[in-house]
């Protein structure tokens, strides 16, 4: 049965008059609840539904994800019972997808599945490491906690991401410019120029004369080749990045690009660290642990690596030992590790790599930054530069003559 909103108007204990509105399957339902709250129903009835129009399902981000988290732990530790706060939660319209989906965990709550449980139900919100997290914290009788630690682990990750795509966005930009400048000056003014040029006879100097077949190039149907060629090799990539052969290849390369492929190391390992970190801290065990982090890696090749510590973490060895053969790990990490599991502080030690790799992962975004942006003004220059120049030879010829 479908949840609905209602509104209720009932008297409390001192008779007093409350109302509010709460989200259940029924009338009888919310009177039940009512009565468990010591609420004597005095009116219910549905809430009329705004008329909306929507594409698809609610877009449920990061943050309504955070936010969520640190809201559900404050009310936890302030000594609210789980329902009471899912409930209040649900009611909110800030992130109404999440708060559809939070209904519909209290309702699985209420009828007596676990938290961790009714979360695990909704993989496309809350993830492995959420969920395990989650049940490591009711089992402990540490939930606010653990939801603490998942809020903070959540908003550093999100705090990265910010990073990456604002570091990403001017050479994005500066690229954009560049295509769409060269292509006007291809479609519309060379071909304007070429016409001249060719009323006027002779012989044209070799850079004209390869801007002017570029322009006609682009300008028939070479131009949609290139698009439907570039859209093509998109679609390819993507299909093959489908299949476990493609996605381990394209992933171990990008690994060895220059700089980039630094930025996505560091990314990983500090991933890889807070991500393990955290677990073991909130009592997760550390097969479980490894298990939930390579799914959540990112990447093949670290996965793969990932997979085979655990491996070999289940017969017995020790996780740098592993790691150090996997060869995909920097030697630093691999000997911080090994302190740690010697002096019994892993986790500690997990998260102070993770805090270091984070100021890591800052300095490598500004190094990629500063190597793109001249690199794209070089190629902008260059190329108009060129156009230009080109166009303007068989002028500067024409003035020559003349004297």
């Amino acid at each position: 049965m479908a949840t609905s909103v209602f509104l209720w108007e009932g008297k409390n204990r001192q008779g007093n008059i409350q109302k509010g509105e709460i989200a259940a399957n029924n009338k009888d339902e919310v009177m039940a609840l009512l009565r468990k709250q010591n609420i004597t129903p005095v009116n219910v009835s549905a809430k009329s539904r705004e008329i909306k129009l929507s594409f698809g399902d609610p877009k449920i981000t990061d943050k309504d994800i955070v936010i969520f988290t640190r809201q559900l732990a404050t009310m936890i530790d302030a000594g609210l019972p789980l329902v009471q706060c899912l409930e209040i939660l649900g009611s909110q319209k800030e992130s109404p997808g999440l708060a559809k989906i939070v209904v519909q965990v209290r309702s699985d709550v209420e009828s007596g599945a676990t938290f961790a449980d009714a979360l695990k139900k909704h993989p496309k919100v809350f993830d492995n490491l959420y969920v395990n997290m989650v049940a490591a914290g009711e089992a402990g009788g540490i939930l606010d906690t653990i939801l603490g630690r998942l809020a903070a682990y959540m908003e550093k990750f999100a705090k990265i991401k910010r990073q990456i795509k604002s570091a990403m966005i001017y050479p994005a930009v500066i690229m954009f410019v560049a295509v769409a400048v060269v292509a006007i000056l291809m479609i519309f003014v060379v071909p304007m120029l070429s016409n001249m040029f060719e009323e006027m006879g002779g012989t044209l100097p070799l850079p004209t004369r390869i801007v002017i077949w570029f322009s006609k190039f682009l300008s028939g149907w070479g131009g949609l080749s290139i698009l439907l060629g570039f859209i093509g090799f998109i679609v390819a990539l993507k299909n093959w990045r489908k299949t476990e052969n493609g996605l381990r290849i394209t992933d171990g390369l990008a690994l060895k690009l220059p700089v980039a492929g630094l930025l996505i190391t560091r990314v990983s390992v500090a991933k890889f660290s807070r991500t393990l970190g955290t677990l073991m801290t909130s009592g997760v065990p550390i097969l479980e642990g490894l298990l939930i982090v390579a799914k959540t890696a990112g990447n093949k090749v670290m996965e793969d690596a990932i997979l085979q510590t655990r491996q070999s973490v289940s017969e017995g060895k020790t996780l740098a030992e592993p790691l150090s053969k996997a060869k995909v790990f920097p030697a630093m990490v691999n000997q911080m590790i090994s302190v740690g599991e010697a002096t019994g502080a892993l986790d500690n030690m997990l998260n102070k790599i993770a805090d270091f790799y984070d100021e890591e992962v800052d300095a490598a975004v500004a190094a990629l930054t500063s190597m793109l942006e001249p690199m794209m003004m070089v190629f902008l220059g260059t190329t108009v530069g060129f156009v230009i120049i080109a166009m303007y030879m068989p002028i500067f010829q024409m003035g020559s003559l003349a004297k």
